[in-house]
């Protein structure tokens, strides 16, 4: 394939840089606990300092395959499939969504929102960054919003996203890996005083699993 060949396919979504693509149990949010397989694309235009996966950001670091691969190692017993990143919607997920559907599997997305929402998705867990905000038409669709608190700002910040995602969007709040001891209980304390929110933990890194 071509240098050219290669660029179409990736702006029409046939091909898609990826990191990973394995089967676990989905650790956060509403579905924490669910088995999921999870395909985690390439390339961030967000850049987290505490993100756990830096090595997703550079798109040219990884393989560019073909979304037909994709889907043939997803387990015919899962009925989830998480697509997350870096920023999935970096790159067009209608076909990706389209096959994944075609297949009988669910479509979940975990997004910072910042680009363009593209896809049908079953499931759209938003997780907003203070460096680059969602568009407006992920804030309406939103299933989960998920807000990360690394410090005490963070409270707030989360606030004012809520104030964003539809009525029906589910609100959770998640400690930041590192700093877990130390925001745990203010997160817990928040909740109590703020009883729309619930807790989400990285219940996957607990279980010692992918």
């Amino acid at each position: 394939m071509s240098d050219q060949e290669l660029k179409i396919n990736l702006k029409d979504g046939k091909y898609l840089p990826v990191m990973e693509s394995f089967y676990t149990i989905q650790g956060e949010g509403f579905h924490s606990g669910s088995p999921a397989h999870f395909i985690r694309t390439a390339g961030c235009d967000v850049g987290c300092g505490w993100c756990d996966v830096k090595e997703s950001w550079d798109e040219d670091l990884h393989p560019i395959v073909d979304i037909r691969t994709l889907i043939n190692d997803v387990k015919s017993d899962c009925n989830i499939v998480v697509v997350t990143g870096g920023e999935p919607l970096l790159w067009n997920m209608k076909p990706l969504t389209k096959l994944l559907k075609k297949n009988n599997f669910k479509t979940h997305i975990e997004t910072s929102g910042s680009s363009k929402l593209t896809g049908d998705w079953d499931w759209i867990c938003l997780s907003p960054k203070k460096r680059k905000s969602p568009m407006s038409e992920v804030y309406k669709k939103a299933n989960e919003l998920k807000m990360i608190i690394y410090n005490n700002s963070d409270f707030k910040f989360a606030e004012e996203q809520a104030k964003k995602v539809n009525s029906q969007c589910m609100l959770f709040l998640q400690p930041e890996w590192t700093r877990k001891d130390l925001i745990m209980p203010k997160i817990v304390d928040y909740v109590m005083k703020n009883s729309k929110w619930k807790i989400s933990l990285q219940t996957h890194k607990y279980l010692n699993i992918p």
